[in-house]
């Protein structure tokens, strides 16, 4: 595989190479003897992201939960850090095991081998409302996907003058769930500061571990909605 798919990505994951010319850029080897940079941060915010460097461009991809190492995701791409290793998701059903330094890691039996699974899974679905009533350009979404009380992911979306039905989506690692735990989802639109309207409870998410479609139904907060 070479790189010249990744140029096709989404503009908003790209960014000109001197915004990150700072960081400072890890060289990892990956086992279709292609070569990654990669360089870590953390944005304006404070939070962890991954910076992958190709030719004269380079896609972001902030950090999320995973149950061991670090993940880092935008949309459909992908990266898994744990030590020296690194596994390259592109988004095109492309993976790509990697190791940091020169040299490529050594997969036995390649050949013969099936490719190993993914623990990451996409949660995705649409948050809507029945009240006939339009949200203010300052609305904000905010999505948490939960497995018992453990939280998994926490996603916050400016709507910008957005109305329903909303889409979101997330990724999160299976392997936080546990062997027989399921993947809950919860939502909430808040403007100024005020909730306007939340779930009336959480919208199960997966069935025996797999993602299933999530379509939210959000009450208006003053009937009894959670705050």
């Amino acid at each position: 595989m070479n790189l010249c798919p990744l140029l096709a990505l989404p503009l908003v994951l790209l960014l000109p190479l001197s915004a990150s010319a700072s960081d400072e850029r890890l060289a990892y080897t990956c086992d279709n003897g292609s070569r990654i940079d990669i360089s870590f941060s953390a944005d304006i915010s404070g939070r962890p992201q991954a910076t992958l460097h190709f030719a004269d461009q380079a896609v972001v991809l902030p950090q999320v939960p995973a149950a061991s190492g670090a993940l880092y995701r935008s949309g459909d791409i992908r990266l898994a850090t744990k030590g020296d290793d690194a596994i390259f998701e592109d988004g095109k059903n492309n993976l790509r095991r990697c190791t940091r330094g020169s040299v490529a890691p050594v997969m036995p039996q390649a050949a013969t081998q099936p490719a190993a699974a993914s623990s990451f899974i996409d949660i995705a679905g649409t948050v809507s409302y029945l009240t006939r009533i339009a949200l203010p350009p300052n609305a904000i979404l905010k999505i948490r996907i939960q497995s018992g009380q453990r939280t998994l992911a926490d996603q916050r979306y400016e709507l910008n003058g957005a109305q329903v039905p909303i889409p979101f989506s997330a990724t999160v690692d299976r392997d936080l769930m546990g062997k027989k735990a399921n993947a809950t989802v919860s939502a909430r639109i808040e403007a100024g500061g005020k909730l306007l309207f939340a779930s009336a409870k959480p919208t199960p998410a997966t069935k025996n571990g797999q993602p299933i479609p999530v379509d939210i139904v959000l009450k208006p907060a003053n009937r009894g909605t959670p705050r």
